[in-house]
């Protein structure tokens, strides 16, 4: 097991080198000196996947997702919930290695639940518009937003603010620290916009709310883990009612 994290945690590595080796130089001082020496990441190879004015390429339950001014919305009231959690699900491919960023709004009951599926699969065997894989959590006390959970799977990965190493077969483990829980929910935006970001490559994990590291996980369960699949917004079942809202919804995929 040693072993398999050794080179686990290689990959991570090398992964994280590979980003700021594709950074723009710019001029700064050198060793000792004051001030940034690698500028912030520059947008390129993104394409929308939601064209802000229909659900042209995404498939859901019209009883509860519409289209309005620009946003994927899906809501619940007390008395008009779904059965079961569902989504709404992209139809355009399946995902492996990717960058996906998304703007998110979460208004409604204390009790909004939900979050943004990728490398899933579809359980057409419990019903309809549901899915199983990893999941960008967002909750409206944001207790869970951040972090890294399995719908229908292995449950809580990756909470906010841990890095954490699955082995082949068992549990998921912390490595180590990515900040205070309680801090980097400071940067989390209640009832407003946030920008959300999911970095995917082989089998590490990487969520990111507001440019700030909130989980982080490398997953070598083999067994357990989706190397690619679907991606989804999550409309959870609840007690009350609740609205989330999406959009400026691009991919790169690599």
């Amino acid at each position: 097991m040693k072993t398999r994290f050794l080179i686990a945690a290689g990959i991570l590595a090398v992964a994280a080198a590979i980003v700021v080796a594709q950074q723009p130089k710019r001029g700064g001082r050198g060793r000792g000196g004051r001030g940034p020496t690698i500028a912030p990441i520059q947008e390129t190879g993104f394409g929308q996947i939601f064209d802000g004015s229909s659900l042209n390429g995404w498939d859901c339950d019209p009883n509860f997702w519409r289209v309005e001014s620009g946003e994927i919305v899906g809501e619940t009231k007390a008395d008009h919930q779904p059965p079961q959690n569902i989504f709404c699900i992209w139809r355009g491919g399946k995902p492996a290695n990717f960058d996906f960023k998304v703007q998110y709004r979460l208004t409604g009951a204390e009790t909004g639940n939900s979050g943004f599926q990728y490398r899933s699969i579809e359980r057409s065997d419990i019903a309809k518009w549901v899915l199983q894989g990893y999941q960008a959590d967002i909750d409206a006390r944001q207790n869970f937003t951040g972090q890294i959970y399995e719908e229908r799977g292995r449950g809580f990965l990756a909470m906010r603010g841990q890095f954490s190493y699955i082995a082949d077969g068992a549990h998921p483990a912390i490595v180590g620290s990515l900040g205070d829980s309680g801090e980097l929910k400071a940067f989390i935006k209640v009832n407003d916009w946030n920008d959300l970001e999911v970095i995917a490559r082989g089998n590490v994990l990487i969520q990111l709310i507001n440019g700030h590291v909130m989980s982080q996980l490398i997953d070598d369960d083999r067994a357990g883990r989706k190397m690619d699949g679907l991606i989804g917004i999550q409309l959870h079942k609840t007690t009350g009612p609740m609205k989330i809202e999406s959009r400026d919804i691009r991919i790169k995929e690599l």
